[in-house]
């Protein structure tokens, strides 16, 4: 019996469809949570066994919980104008202001630090 070539084709194909099916399942299944920050694991590691477990997790979710809302009820005290509890788009323009009259500071404060050590490195040669 003589086969084509494009069933030798289709079958290869058939064949390649198959083993990447197989590799991407082996490799959800071996996939790994990311490692938690030394900081993180040092703070809500109570039990001092190297890896959070579930409690200890749930704990550093609800303490980032925690730092998201306060973080929120600062934003909505500094830019909320109008006080309605949500920043509309003219309230988000005055924080994107500050927050590049911040950066615009800090650049400058950095650039002054740096020509004044370099003036300071001239003078003393």
């Amino acid at each position: 019996m003589k086969i084509s070539f494009t069933t030798t084709l289709r079958c290869a194909l058939c064949a390649l469809i198959a083993v990447s099916a197989i590799t991407v399942s082996q490799a959800d299944e071996t996939k790994k949570e990311k490692p938690v920050p030394p900081g993180i694991l040092k703070k809500y590691d109570v039990n001092k066994d190297g890896i959070l477990d579930e409690t200890e997790k749930a704990a550093w979710e609800a303490d980032k919980a925690k730092r998201r809302s306060s973080d929120e009820a600062r934003r909505l005290g500094k830019f909320d104008a109008n006080k309605d509890g949500k920043l509309d788009e003219s309230e988000l323009a005055a924080e994107k202001a500050a927050k590049k009259e911040a950066a615009d500071k800090k650049k400058a404060e950095a650039e002054k630090k740096k020509a004044d050590a370099a003036a300071a490195g001239a003078a003393s040669e």
